[in-house]
């Protein structure tokens, strides 16, 4: 059976009307320190991987497997809740794992990795093959409490860096002063849940109003 032909076929996107793709990926926020994270590798990608997850969630839980480890990677270990196996891959380091992340040079270890994660409904993400990911890990800017993540639909990582890059320089740094204020505001709402929610809806489009005058 050819699975990438098969996994390729099953994530196939519909076509608008003038045959544009459409990204249909659904975002979400996941509390990482509450995940345990396989990274199976120890290369480039591995520590590039390693890095960027660190960035977004130092809190994050993350086993690594390979049988070298680059001195980069070993530093950023240390800094974080990282363990570190050198061994090479096998199905048993999937045992409590959430998320997994393959990122060898061997095409075949990667594509038994995904096999094995999904026969054990674990999410898994295959590095630089789309057909083989349940998810993309995109590009994501951090100001505070506000984060915002970019996605190209595993098309384009480098417009994702691009576009993360244009966002870091035009959000303000102190948006999340407005965060913090609008959720002391916030408490102090009367009212159910909707009512709240409309008052705010309010609220913040006054002021986006006053940033377009």
């Amino acid at each position: 059976m050819d699975y990438k032909k098969e996994r390729f076929n099953s994530q196939v996107p519909p076509l608008g009307a003038k045959g544009a793709e459409r990204n249909n990926l659904y975002p979400i926020f996941l509390k990482a320190k509450s995940l345990n994270v396989l990274i199976v590798g120890g290369g480039n990608v591995a520590e590039e991987k390693l890095t960027f997850l660190l960035k977004s969630s130092p809190d994050a839980h993350v086993t690594m497997v390979s049988p070298m480890f680059r001195e980069g990677t070993k530093t950023l270990a240390e800094k974080g809740c990282v363990t570190l196996v050198e061994d090479v891959y096998k199905k048993k380091y999937l045992i409590g794992k959430h998320m997994v992340v393959a990122t060898t040079d061997k095409p075949d270890v990667n594509v038994q990795i995904w096999k094995d994660c999904r026969a054990e409904a674990k999410l898994v993400n295959v590095a630089d093959n789309p057909p083989y990911c349940d998810f993309y890990m995109g590009g994501i800017v951090t100001k505070g409490n506000v984060k915002v993540a970019i996605s190209t639909n595993g098309k384009s990582p480098t417009t994702a860096k691009r576009l993360r890059q244009f966002f870091e320089d035009v959000i303000p740094e102190n948006v999340d002063d407005l965060v913090k204020n609008l959720n002391e505001y916030r408490k102090t709402i009367k009212g159910d849940f909707e009512e709240k929610v409309e008052t705010l809806n309010e609220f913040t489009k006054g002021l986006i109003q006053k940033r377009e005058s």
